[in-house]
């Protein structure tokens, strides 16, 4: 089994000003360096929490052959996921539990 199978994330974009606030807690080290320099931050997801999100966000897709990925979610959501891992010191899955749970409530 490679190290993508199973492992269901969601890759938020890091700029300059996302890598300092990453410094601020800790978790610059988490962010990875992709394509010429452009780095991510890779969020864990539960099989639970993937479906939700596609059913929540039905331009949502998961890339299963390639990347494992949940891609195409709105940039509100990708932004409160990167402000859930900020406040959460965390990339794991209680990020996307976070963020579904005030998303749920707010009807984004």
């Amino acid at each position: 089994m490679s190290e993508k199978e199973g492992k269901i994330t969601i890759n938020v974009w890091i700029n300059e000003e996302r890598l300092e606030f990453l410094k601020k807690v800790g978790l610059a080290s988490m962010a990875k360096e992709k394509f010429a320099g452009m780095m991510l931050l890779e969020i864990a997801c539960t099989e639970k929490q993937k479906d939700s999100l596609l059913q929540e966000f039905p331009s949502a897709k998961y890339d299963s052959s390639t990347t494992h990925s949940i891609e195409l979610l709105p940039r509100t959501v990708k932004d409160r996921i990167f402000e859930a891992s900020l406040k959460l010191h965390s990339t794991g899955p209680e990020v996307i539990d976070s963020v579904l749970g005030s998303t749920i409530r707010s009807n984004l």
